[in-house]
């Protein structure tokens, strides 16, 4: 199946609308989406033990990766390369979305949730950067469930 209709199967109401490619905020912030909700910034993050998180954070709030560590209980996270994120998310640079675990089929990343995207909703690419979808926290969380994904909210 592909997004859209998985989206469809879960009963996730998302509002779409199509841009230009945006590769960072700053690429986003140029773009007028006129959606509502919470623009995000996607971190895509490995330990020296290969273990994945997939950061989701408010897009003008900077990560606290010694604060992520502790929670994890990972030392060392860093940014995974472009070719491990192709590898296990199926995406490219820039386009990085937590609705991309839809694609690790071995369960290797776990999903980090910022709390204050809580009861909001939330503006992320639809696994591609030029697409921006709006869909409600809760429903995101859905997503993630159906796929029998690990989530931290923090």
């Amino acid at each position: 199946m592909d997004l859209y209709e998985i989206l469809n199967t879960l009963n996730i109401k998302y509002k779409e609308v199509k841009h230009e490619a945006a590769y960072t905020v700053s690429d986003m912030d140029k773009i007028n989406i006129n959606l509502d909700g919470i623009g995000c910034k996607n971190l895509f993050l490995k330990n020296k033990d290969n273990k994945f998180y997939l950061v989701v954070l408010p897009d003008k709030k900077r990560a606290n990766i010694k604060e992520i560590e502790k929670i994890v209980d990972a030392k060392n996270l860093s940014f995974a390369s472009s070719d491990t994120l192709e590898e296990i998310l199926k995406l490219t640079p820039g386009s990085v979305t937590p609705l991309g675990i839809m694609n690790d089929k071995e369960n290797k990343v776990t999903v980090i949730l910022d709390k204050e995207l809580q009861n909001n909703h939330v503006l992320i690419h639809p696994l591609i950067n030029t697409k921006t979808v709006s869909i409600y926290y809760d429903d995101l969380i859905r997503f993630i469930e159906y796929f029998k994904h690990k989530y931290i909210c923090i």
